[in-house]
């Protein structure tokens, strides 16, 4: 029993309050000592008036002897590969849990919890079980009809900015409702909870922001970032999206408020890659923004300075990556977000060998590119190699997806990479990136300087080169000209053309545009989604270069397997995977990648591709290796379905 007066805490403690932890005890818990904070319980067995917080350095024994335990065999199909303290997803869906924060949740508090609230799916034990009673009407609902309900709501905005903020408020307050949504309409909500509406979010953070959804990790927190960490609710934490908001999409700096970024991939980590939620974590890197209309608006939310540089930047960072590690682990995936180009090429490079890292700009999107450029020779035949490559921007994308492009060519060869990247030519804002300007250029463009002369512009490059492949990633809209489109349709019959810049006011050119100007002829896909088509009678379809379809199953086959490294060969296997996944049918209409309907069996199986080149690398810490990869990865993906509570 708890003594109120002078707060002084009987060893039997927790058999004294278990009552009020529902109808049964709670699960057995392992892992270090806790804090407990349980409410304290009065002669009728219900919730008294004030809340004790327990430092008991003997829970995991006392509850042990209190509760029935959850035998480690239980099989289980919701896991996500991470320790499971609160039994939760150890048991089956079939299975009633008791529904814990740090404290067990009942009452109103339990409705304010996004983690357990289900709203009006309460059911008539639950409510009676968790003293909910008169705090719900008396309805009972079912998940699917909350869903429809949802979506019917959704639709009605006419804004996307609004409906991405009607998702994040449902994440907000119902989690499991907010992944169920997402899942079961993702075509029709990835464009509202990411790219594009994202970046007009991201703009709008100041203004739209209402409560925290990750990390602000900022230049006041030099020196104290492990104690900041210790801050997050969570700390089974197996990924994290980190950006300092510097290169926010094609927007530009937006300092801290380059936040929605990793929330939203975070979010389709979950969704479509199947990583418990609270197993992941979003940072944002505070160093300040040199984006003057910030600084000037009384809505900012980050630093009001200019950027860190040089080893003040140098050293937060490196303070973090150090702090990740000793918190989470050596296998805590870390994603590095919208960094601009002379700092995402210099972070990957330094803690690739020391950090499980990966840059989605530069490798997530080289992957996905990959894996269209793989199924498009479906319909122009030949091989990667017997084909020529014009990049507009030769940014971390860009010089990204080339340098994929020839390692698979080399793959497939047999020749040298170096070799191989002659096949590939990039424009920058100074034209064709040719040997004569070796000195001036950084370091990432120059194995892309070849021997030619001087050309200008895109469309004089597009007649010297004469690629049968244009990728732009410039960040730059409307760059794909009528000219530059005719002049590659001129010597390509089905010229593959790829403008994957965004958000969508930054595409190099339309879906429409691509489809015109080349009289129907085009293979074409973009970063952001457009619409069908309709030329000369028929309907075109264009696919999304999205990177949605590689990094969720990337990084769930990198945890399922336990590794320490990414390898380039991952990224690779997980291009293979995806082409792999296009239909004839999705050939047919001129789509080079599969819909996101399928998009959970998708990462699956790109996931069980990654994890097994893991094992073949030796890289893998999860032994031994599971006989049916694809199956064992389908296992460990979250499911959003609500959970019975005892």
């Amino acid at each position: 029993m708890f003594s109120l007066n002078n707060s002084t805490i009987l060893k039997n403690s927790l058999s004294g309050v278990s009552k009020g932890w529902g109808q049964q005890p709670p699960r057995k818990i392992s892992g270090p000592a806790l804090v407990v904070v349980a409410a304290a319980v009065g002669s009728n067995g219900r919730p008294g008036d004030r809340n004790v917080s327990v430092l008991v350095d003997n829970t995991v024994k006392e509850i042990r002897e209190v509760s029935p335990v959850v035998e480690k065999e239980s099989k289980t199909t919701v896991s996500g590969g991470v320790g499971d303290v609160y039994g939760e997803d150890t048991a089956t869906e079939d299975q009633s849990i008791t529904p814990w924060t740090v404290s067990v949740a009942s009452g109103y508090p339990l409705l304010r919890d996004p983690h357990f609230n289900k709203g009006l799916a309460f059911t008539e034990k639950e409510k009676d079980a968790h003293y909910l009673r008169g705090l719900l009407p008396p309805v009972v609902v079912s998940q699917e009809i909350q869903v429809k309900k949802m979506m019917a709501n959704i639709r009605q905005y006419q804004v996307p900015l609004q409906r991405y903020m009607a998702m994040m408020d449902l994440q907000e307050r119902n989690e499991r409702l907010f992944y169920k949504l997402l899942i079961d309409n993702v075509e029709e909500l990835l464009p509202v909870v990411y790219t594009p509406t994202v970046g007009e979010a991201c703009q709008k953070y100041g203004s739209i922001f209402r409560q925290p959804q990750g990390l602000f990790i900022s230049l006041k927190e030099k020196g104290k970032i492990l104690e900041v960490l210790k801050n997050w609710p969570q700390q089974k934490i197996q990924v994290i999206c980190v950006t300092d908001g510097e290169r926010i999409l094609g927007l530009g700096d937006l300092g801290c408020q380059g936040m929605g970024i990793p929330v939203g991939k975070l979010s389709l980590y979950t969704a479509l890659g199947g990583i418990r939620p609270s197993a992941c974590l979003p940072v944002t890197i505070d160093v300040g923004t040199n984006n003057e209309d910030l600084l000037k608006d009384d809505f900012y939310i980050g630093l009001r300075q200019r950027r860190a540089t040089g080893q003040e930047y140098a050293e937060l960072l490196d303070e973090f990556m150090s702090a990740v590690k000793q918190s989470y682990g050596e296998k805590v995936l870390i994603q590095f977000e919208d960094f601009a180009n002379h700092n995402a090429f210099d972070l990957l490079a330094k803690y690739g060998s020391t950090h499980l890292v990966f840059n989605d700009d530069i490798q997530g999107t080289a992957s996905v590119v990959l894996a269209g450029l793989i199924a498009a020779l479906k319909l122009v035949g030949g091989t990667l190699a017997e084909h020529t490559f014009l990049f507009l921007g030769a940014g971390e994308a860009g010089t990204g997806i080339a340098e994929l492009i020839a390692l698979e060519m080399s793959k497939q060869t047999g020749a040298p990479v170096e070799e191989t990247r002659r096949k590939i030519w990039m424009v920058d804002s100074k034209g064709l990136i040719i040997r004569s300007r070796m000195e001036s250029l950084q370091h990432f463009k120059r194995p892309w300087a070849h021997e030619h002369e001087a050309v200008g512009n895109l469309v004089d490059a597009v007649k010297a080169i004469k690629p049968t492949v244009l990728i732009g990633s410039s960040g730059a809209g409307r760059t794909f000209t009528k000219e530059v489109v005719q002049a590659m349709s001129s010597f390509n019959e089905k010229p593959i053309i790829l403008a994957l810049s965004n958000p969508t006011s930054q595409s190099e050119c339309t879906a429409e545009e691509a489809y015109m100007w080349s009289e129907g002829r085009a293979i074409f896909a973009t970063g952001s989604p457009f619409g069908p088509v309709e030329y000369n009678g028929k309907i075109y379809a264009s696919g999304q270069a999205n990177n949605a379809y590689i990094f969720p199953g990337l990084g769930l086959g990198l945890i399922i397997s336990g590794a320490i490294r990414v390898h380039d060969d991952m990224l690779l296997a997980a291009s293979e995977a995806l082409a792999e996944q296009v239909s004839d049918e999705n050939l047919e209409k001129g789509l080079i990648y599969p819909p996101f309907s399928n998009i959970r069996k998708i990462s699956a199986r790109i996931a069980a591709r990654v994890a097994a080149k893991v094992y073949e690398l030796g890289l893998a810490t999860r032994l031994p290796q599971p006989e049916n990869l694809v199956a064992y990865a389908e296992s460990c993906m979250y499911s959003p379905a609500y959970r019975s509570y005892r």
